[in-house]
């Protein structure tokens, strides 16, 4: 992962098997962390069952929020790439049960692809 995308907000794909020491006591037997990107300090985690939303938060980045999403769950999502003058891409996934979608936005479209076709070919 390059430190200066993941300050920028691009996705940076990060190691799978840092990620699964990183989360062991989080994960179900069996499962296994296939894929992980970083933006800025967040994580999106796809695992063998689910997609893990890691939300580093205040000034250290040691306290931490996990959404834990099984990929049945997932009803759609999108991708919205830069522009000439909007130079945020943005993906947006629906769950059910929620009226809002999570969103997360990148900072140009370098990795925003690799990130949405993991999540297409995981939540198809």
């Amino acid at each position: 992962m390059g430190l200066l995308d993941a300050i920028l907000g691009n996705a940076a794909e990060t190691d799978a098997q840092e990620i699964q020491l990183e989360l062991q006591q989080l994960l179900a037997p069996g499962e296994t962390v296939r894929a992980a990107y970083a933006v800025i300090r967040d994580l999106l985690v796809f695992t063998s069952k689910r997609l893990i939303l890691v939300d580093k938060q205040g000034v250290t980045g040691k306290k931490r929020e996990y959404l834990s999403i099984p990929y049945r769950s997932i009803e759609r999502f999108s991708m919205e790439t830069t522009g000439h003058f909007d130079l945020d891409a943005e993906i947006k996934i629906w769950v059910r049960g929620q009226t809002e979608p999570i969103s997360k936005t990148f900072r140009n479209d370098k990795n925003i692809l690799d990130v949405y076709r993991a999540l297409s070919e995981f939540a198809l």
